[in-house]
């Protein structure tokens, strides 16, 4: 993998003392290289990539999201009638006029 020049290079214990200044760097655009020993291990950037529309199988693909376990939307909830036979409606006006 190539980097440019204009990418910035932080060892790891510069990023172990400095992480939230290199997070808000990373969230304002700036994408930076981790390094360790002074070899590139990681990089940190923007979550976005500039692609502003990207779709759920992009997002799912970059890692960024989990998908779904199941494709099948949940049962309705199905109303448990109230022992007495009355409505939630007729039980809360009931219990309101107390």
């Amino acid at each position: 993998m190539c980097y440019s020049r204009a990418m910035e290079r932080i060892g790891i214990r510069e990023l172990r003392n400095n992480a939230s200044r290199v997070v808000r760097r990373a969230q304002a655009g700036h994408r930076i290289v981790i390094t360790v020993d002074g070899v590139p291990a990681a990089r940190i950037g923007p979550l976005d990539d500039g692609h502003p529309d990207r779709t759920l199988d992009d997002l799912i693909a970059a890692g960024l999201v989990i998908p779904p376990r199941t494709t099948v939307p949940p049962a309705r909830p199905h109303p448990v009638p109230a022992p007495s036979g009355e409505s939630s409606i007729e039980v809360l006006r009931r219990d309101r006029d107390r």
